[in-house]
């Protein structure tokens, strides 16, 4: 699609800040939109289909998933979450910037279905506070932290297939900084 160029994918190890620098990116420039995910488990109180997900049973979501109109997706605590192929074809249609937060894994499947697509690697500023922000949410167990922290040298291991990376020292200018990129890759005056 010729407005791949308006596609950009954030990934990282959990515990990089990949959400909250979008968060702070989309807050200061509204006009860059993130797609909104699918997923099997059901809306919490004050979730609204269509905003917050698209609530699929887990036989349409299989569904979406064999007619290939999931571009990524994960199952994670007994429910499928992923990025239905029509949330990014019609924004990008429009020629509209869009932010995709996914997994690793979940950035390959970008880079082949939307071979024009920035992807960038949030790297934390060191492997120790990587471990300290994981331990600082209070809600896992040290079991958790511990597979967490396996999983993210696993993942920090992937850095080198992104287009690019970049260090979240400070979520605001991290944030910054990715706007830059996306003003440069998507040929935009900012």
């Amino acid at each position: 699609m010729e407005n791949e160029k308006y596609l950009f994918v954030v990934s990282g190890a959990a515990g990089t800040g990949k959400d909250s620098v979008v968060k702070a990116l989309r807050t200061a420039h509204p006009e860059i939109e993130k797609t909104v995910s699918a997923t099997t488990r059901a809306p919490r109180p004050g979730e609204q289909e269509g905003i917050d997900y698209y609530y699929r049973t887990t036989e349409q979501f299989q569904q979406l998933i064999a007619n290939d109109e999931v571009v990524e997706y994960n199952f994670y605590n007994g429910n499928y979450y992923g990025t239905l192929k029509e949330e990014v074809n019609k924004r990008l249609a429009a020629g509209k910037l869009v932010v995709l937060v996914i997994d690793v894994h979940g950035a390959a499947n970008i880079r082949r279905m939307f071979p024009g697509a920035t992807t960038v690697f949030l790297l934390p500023p060191s492997v120790e506070e990587l471990e300290r922000r994981l331990r600082g949410r209070g809600t896992e167990t040290e079991e958790s932290i511990r597979e967490r922290l396996a999983t993210a040298q696993n993942e920090l291991a992937e850095q080198d297939n992104f287009t690019l990376k970049l260090v979240n020292n400070e979520v605001e200018a991290c944030a910054d900084e990715l706007y830059q990129v996306i003003c440069q890759r998507a040929g935009l005056a900012h």
